[in-house]
């Protein structure tokens, strides 16, 4: 996990949007931090245990069971490549390679620039459109290699 410096103030303002002592509030909480900072950084957890009181390791436990978390940073631009049954056999696999070459990073890496982070996802239920690549939340069917990074470019 990275160790990166936040605004305190940010978190405790979060924290207080939940009754103190109520751990019921947790995943949405959690949910509060990664939308303000892109991620759930490790002091984030650290100040919403202490205000929900909850133990870390329930709230570690939440972040690394449900995907949609994450505890890493995160590109300005995400970029998720479906590599679902029908995404897969239309050809995802040659459009991840060709993200993954252009942007020299690993599906599940983010470039040390923090623009780019390229992940794989399992199904996006688009299969009609297959196959389908996510930039930044906007969904492109149908995408051919070779205009991979103009969609991206475009997505931005």
């Amino acid at each position: 996990m990275t160790k990166t410096c936040i605004d305190p103030k940010k978190v405790r303002k979060i924290a207080a949007g939940y009754p103190q002592g109520d751990s019921s509030g947790l995943i949405h909480a959690l949910q509060d931090v990664q939308a303000q900072f892109g991620y759930i950084p490790c002091e984030a957890v650290e100040v919403l245990c202490e205000h929900l009181e909850v133990p870390i390791s329930k709230a570690f436990s939440a972040t690394t069971f449900y995907k949609a978390f994450s505890l890493e940073p995160k590109g300005e631009v995400v970029i998720r490549v479906c590599t679902g049954t029908a995404c897969h056999i239309r050809g995802a696999q040659t459009l991840a390679d060709e993200i993954s070459a252009a942007l020299r990073i690993e599906p599940g890496g983010t470039t040390k620039d923090l623009k780019f982070t390229l992940e794989t996802v399992n199904c996006v239920g688009a299969c009609a459109m297959a196959p389908v690549v996510s930039v930044n939340g906007k969904y492109h069917g149908s995408v051919q290699p070779g205009s991979i990074m103009k969609v991206i470019k475009d997505g931005k």
